[in-house]
């Protein structure tokens, strides 16, 4: 080997081995670790540089990990004068390939831990050149441990993913499965393989949102790191700010792009838009501009599976199911342009259109109508309900799309996911509860439904439904539920007060077929403490103070 080579690749190696001794023993003391991670390490990155001078012959900085651009966390040493000898040459034929066989010696010796290599690692080699930086690339297959991951990466699937609940994967072990469901070495970069995995464990997650936002979470930014990283760096150059957007690059004008590969890369948008719907648009848009016939019908029409375009004699209106949005442009404010738009909006959920939707309303009129209400967001899609909600010819309506719409752990997209967001159906359940009588079994229903653990738009609604209809013996059937369907941070009611022997019955009749914890739910959100229960039933005479000592004993 060439004496000068063989010094530069000493010195590198002299240097990483050290550090290697010392993440070795780091890396084995990590206690939770997953079943889908081979290994921990993939990359080396060497660059000469003569930016700092050194010794007078530039610096030599090395990364263990991909470097991020807005860091700099290379260990470093000064070169020497073997590196004015180093010609790209002796860099292929000679320093890469040692440095190859020593990295893959290792590996297969397993000096480090079993876990201390990937399967995968790739050695990143740049060299300052008067004519510009020159990058040399050697990517390293162990192909035992390969072979390893693909057994535990089937063994997982069949035993996590696609078993019954109560079985579910660990949220470690999602993190790793979403980003292999990318890789190509483990799986065909088509939507058939991998669209029943993940829709799979979005259904065994549908009942426990927190996982549900977790798995989606996870493959939506495995997703975004394939398209960004993998395709599209290859014809278009980040620009703008924080490097958001990107321009096509003049190289790659001309540049027939696979056409299975731009197929994946529209499915990758279309997944991404669950929960960034912005990238969602940006990935299609520049799906067209590479030539997707389908990314442009997408953006115009939709999949094609719903009536994009609707033309009444009230009203128009556009649906698209890929970006999970409904049009609707009243001619008029009055009664036929919301049932024409009642009955198609409830025609396309029959049909399967998406229950989380957003709407986007244009009236003539300047009024906006919204419940009375505080917790309900001013949304289009709030607007729009408590509009239609003014005819009560409208009303059986309204409740026939709320059957159609309501939907347990989904989420209207009107606004930004937060404490805002509720159950699609809200706002005509709602309004109906508060404007009739007849739609109590409706409302009751929703209450029923609705994810207290993660919406609490509902908590004042009892105080709207009192001041509405009133607190009578008739009304504690459903307003014991409303009650029960507020969050945990739900507040109690001022104007539920219990304050006579009927009210009192009516309560303790319709509590004694509850659970306990939910009778005591019900009766902090009318009483407040158990103190202050004790303090009014002290208060009391006969027969009042016995109803209320009975109510206490439910109260721990």
């Amino acid at each position: 080997m060439n004496a000068s080579v063989q010094q530069f690749l000493d010195e590198v190696w002299s240097l990483i081995s050290g550090i290697y001794e010392k993440e070795s023993k780091r890396i084995r003391e990590i206690k939770e670790v997953s079943r889908l991670q081979a290994g921990i390490k993939d990359y080396l990155g060497v660059a000469w540089s003569t930016r700092k001078a050194g010794d007078g012959y530039g610096v030599i900085s090395i990364d263990l990990d991909r470097p991020f651009d807005w860091t700099d966390s290379s260990y470093r040493l000064n070169a020497g004068p073997y590196i004015c000898d180093i010609t790209d040459d002796l860099i292929t034929g000679e320093w890469l390939p040692a440095l190859r066989t020593r990295l893959a010696e290792e590996m297969r010796a397993g000096t480090y831990g079993p876990r201390f290599f990937d399967y995968r690692f790739e050695i990143v080699l740049e060299m300052e050149r008067e004519e510009g930086l020159r990058t040399f690339t050697e990517v390293l297959i162990d192909e035992d441990k390969l072979a390893g991951q693909r057994r535990e990466l089937d063994a997982f699937i069949q035993s996590k993913v696609l078993r019954d609940l109560p079985v579910r994967p660990k949220e470690l072990d999602e993190f790793f499965f979403a980003r292999h469901l990318l890789n190509p070495d483990l799986f065909d970069q088509r939507e058939a393989q991998l669209e029943p995995l993940i829709g799979r464990l979005e259904e065994k997650h549908r009942s426990n949102p927190d996982r549900l936002l977790g798995w989606v979470s996870q493959y939506t930014s495995a997703f975004r790191e394939w398209a960004e990283e993998h395709f599209l760096v290859r014809y278009f150059e980040r620009t703008g700010s924080f490097g958001q957007d990107w321009k096509r690059k003049d190289a790659a004008d001309g540049v027939v792009v696979n056409a299975d590969e731009l197929d994946f890369f529209v499915y990758a948008a279309l997944k991404v838009g669950r929960r960034e719907p912005e990238l969602r648009a940006r990935y299609l848009e520049l799906a067209v501009q590479l030539g997707s016939e389908k990314a442009a019908g997408y953006i115009k029409n939709g999949s094609g599976r719903f009536l994009h375009r609707f033309e009444g004699t009230a009203i128009q209106a556009a649906a698209n199911d890929v970006t999970e949005t409904i049009d609707i442009r009243l001619h008029a404010e009055e009664e036929a342009a919301y049932r024409e738009a009642l009955t198609y909006i409830t025609g396309l959920l029959s049909e399967g259109f998406p229950k989380e939707y957003k709407l986007n309303l244009r009236s003539p009129s300047k009024d906006k109508h919204y419940l009375p209400l505080n917790k309900l967001a001013k949304s289009q899609l709030h607007r729009f309900f408590a509009g239609a909600l003014q005819y009560r010819g409208l009303h059986p309506l309204i409740a026939e799309y709320a059957e159609a719409a309501m939907e347990e752990f989904a989420w209207y997209k009107d606004v930004e996911p937060g404490e805002k967001s509720v159950m699609p159906g809200t706002y005509a359940v709602l309004g109906l509860g508060i404007m009739s009588t007849e739609f109590f079994p409706l409302l009751r229903r929703y209450m029923e439904t609705v994810d207290t653990e993660h919406q609490s738009a509902q908590d004042g609604y009892a105080e709207a439904f009192i001041e509405a209809h009133g607190l009578t013996p008739d009304r504690m059937p459903v307003l014991v539920e409303i009650l029960l369907g507020g969050s945990d941070s739900a507040k109690p009611v001022k104007s539920f007060v219990i304050d006579t022997p009927d009210l009192a019955d009516a309560l303790l009749s319709e509590l004694e077929s509850k659970e306990d914890y939910e009778r005591e739910t019900v009766l902090y959100r009318i009483f407040g403490t158990r103190a202050k229960l004790a303090q009014s039933a002290r208060k009391e005479t006969s027969p009042m103070k016995e109803k209320l000592e009975r109510l206490l004993a439910w109260y721990p």
